[in-house]
């Protein structure tokens, strides 16, 4: 075959990259291999001997080794198995670290008080979130409510900034409320690109969350607070009661969109934007406690009072 003939048949043949490359685009990781970070991680929650710390996306193992060299108890959870199978290796010799292949997503964050080490220790998660999954475990990690001690958790920055914006702001939403009400949350430091491997072409941003002992303001239903929450944020460029009868909730709840928009009417002007004012008047509590049983506590209480909608 001529020269030029085998470039061609070369330049032809499908190129073959790494396994472990495309799995890594798929899952959405950016493995940390920045030691200052790690290190700002560890200041953040300040593992101890008496603690269970719970990892997760450990990936290969950066903020792990300095968490197993802290902790009473180490549980990271990694959805790749070929990782989980590296980090077993790795971490065979320790005892006290456990690595479970497992989606976060669907960890019961619920049950860990049992497992810590000593009877005066905290349950900690730090965790590296993966970009397209950050979300549904923040939200899991919430859901435990104080089963947690603290958590340190690494996400997107302009979700973080959603997390852990102000009341009244223009990134402030159902994200920040849903997550306010149940955790205190600041936003710790930012982190760059080059901070990661393979580096992701956002920034991405630390938080600090520790659950509320007691909630701010008492949540009758959580899962209909959600909704109406959720409802409220859906369309931002709508009065609160048009946002409220075309979002789901009425819908879910057995109420015509049009009672919604009567009743809010009918106690009090009811045109707040979303963009500014979110409080409601005391009128439009009352029509929610006629309409949706149960919604005033979490609608004209929890997100009224919470800090800075009063």
């Amino acid at each position: 075959m001529s020269p030029r003939r085998n470039a061609r048949a070369a330049a032809s043949l499908p190129v073959r990259r790494p396994a472990t490359r495309g799995r890594t685009r798929a899952l959405g990781q950016h493995f940390l291999r920045d030691r200052s970070v790690v290190d700002r991680l560890l200041d953040l929650v300040r593992p101890t001997a008496r603690d269970l710390v719970v990892e997760i996306g450990p990936g290969r193992g950066a903020l792990t080794e300095a968490l197993a060299s802290r902790a009473g108890r180490l549980i990271a959870l990694e959805i790749d198995p070929e990782l989980v199978g590296s980090l077993q290796a790795r971490f065979a010799g320790a005892p006290h670290v456990e690595i479970r292949h497992a989606d976060a997503r669907r960890f019961d964050a619920g049950r860990l008080r049992a497992l810590v080490p000593h009877p005066e220790g905290r349950v900690v998660v730090v965790g590296n979130l993966p970009y397209s999954v950050g979300k549904p475990i923040l939200a899991a990690l919430v859901d435990a409510g104080p089963q947690v001690d603290a958590m340190a958790l690494m996400l997107q920055k302009e979700v973080a900034e959603r997390v852990a914006a102000a009341p009244g702001s223009k990134t402030y939403g159902a994200l920040s409320v849903l997550t306010q009400a149940a955790a205190s949350v600041r936003l710790a430091f930012s982190v760059p690109p080059g901070a990661f491997s393979p580096p992701p072409q956002v920034e991405s941003a630390v938080i600090h969350l520790e659950p509320h002992r007691e909630p701010p303001v008492p949540i009758a239903d959580p899962s209909r607070f959600g909704a109406v929450v959720r409802a409220a944020f859906s369309q931002r460029r709508k009065s609160l009661a048009n946002a409220l009868a075309a979002g789901a909730l009425a819908l879910a709840h057995g109420v015509a969109p049009a009672a919604v928009r009567e009743g809010l009417r009918a106690y009090g002007p009811g045109e707040h934007r979303l963009a500014g004012d979110r409080h409601l008047l005391v009128g439009q509590r009352t029509c929610f406690s006629r309409l949706l049983p149960g919604v005033p506590v979490v609608m004209g209480e929890a997100i009224a009072e919470l800090p800075g909608l009063a």
